[in-house]
């Protein structure tokens, strides 16, 4: 008997002292602790250590709790600094889905913008990211006008129209330079229809003056070297396509 007291009050003492015995168990971060945790690493540049902590806080604080959207918004930062850009851009999306009232939500639109813009690499490569990206600026400036995330996604819009404009004038070239002339006209007269603000729209003019010329449409070239003299006057080379007399032949650039 006395053998089997002297047991269990050796076991009580190895529980009690072992970290998940009853006065050694560690309680487990409220998801407050959690966040500020994580915000702390996140601000020191300890992105792969937040991680783990803003997970833990955005899956346990409740939809409803104002912290929620916090949480889940630095989580998104997190993965957009480590480079998982699409796992951002779903993560900034939740944000402004579930919390559309936060702070947080007018910022995330913007940032799930710019993770879907940096995933379009070059203007040349599939622009579906790059659709998606001017899909959600268009979005943040009809949901939240006038906010600062807003004025900001202007400039990004100003460099996707760049690069649209690029990736369509680019596309005309390839058929200008095999002579299938009909194909570069829709797509050079696409560049000045749709983005006459960018730099592309002076190039895509200047080439449709070429292949009126080389197809004997006179009357067009006439009027579009009109269009160019009239709205573009200081353009580089118009004096070489449009020379004075606009029936005169001019060498193709």
């Amino acid at each position: 008997m006395m053998r089997q007291v002297w047991l269990a009050a050796v076991v009580g003492v190895a529980l009690a002292c072992h970290p998940g015995g009853a006065s050694g168990r560690q309680a487990v971060p409220e998801p407050q602790a959690l966040l500020e945790k994580g915000q702390r690493e996140f601000r020191r540049g300890g992105f792969r250590r937040a991680l783990p902590l803003l997970q833990r806080a955005a899956l346990e604080l409740a939809v409803r709790d104002p912290q929620a959207a916090e949480a889940r918004y630095f989580l998104a930062e997190c993965y957009f600094q480590t480079g998982d850009l699409v796992l951002a851009a779903e993560e900034f999306r939740q944000v402004a889905d579930r919390h559309p009232d936060s702070p947080y939500a007018p910022l995330a639109l913007l940032r799930a913008g710019d993770a879907n813009l940096r995933l379009w690499k070059r203007p040349e490569l599939d622009p579906s990211f790059g659709e998606a990206a001017l899909a959600i600026y268009q979005e943040l400036a009809g949901r939240y006008p006038g906010s600062d995330a807003a004025a900001r996604a202007q400039l990004h819009v100003r460099q996707l129209r760049d690069w649209f404009a690029d990736k369509t004038y680019m596309n005309g070239l390839f058929y200008f330079k095999r002579r299938a002339y009909d194909s570069a006209i829709i797509y050079f007269k696409g560049v000045v229809a749709n983005y006459a603000e960018t730099p592309r729209a002076v190039d895509a003019l200047l080439r449709l003056v070429d292949i009126y010329r080389a197809i004997g449409y006179a009357e067009e070239r006439r009027e579009t070297c009109a269009h160019l003299r009239r709205y573009y006057p200081n353009a580089t080379g118009l004096a070489r396509s449009c020379p004075s007399d606009t029936g005169a032949a001019a060498p193709p650039s």
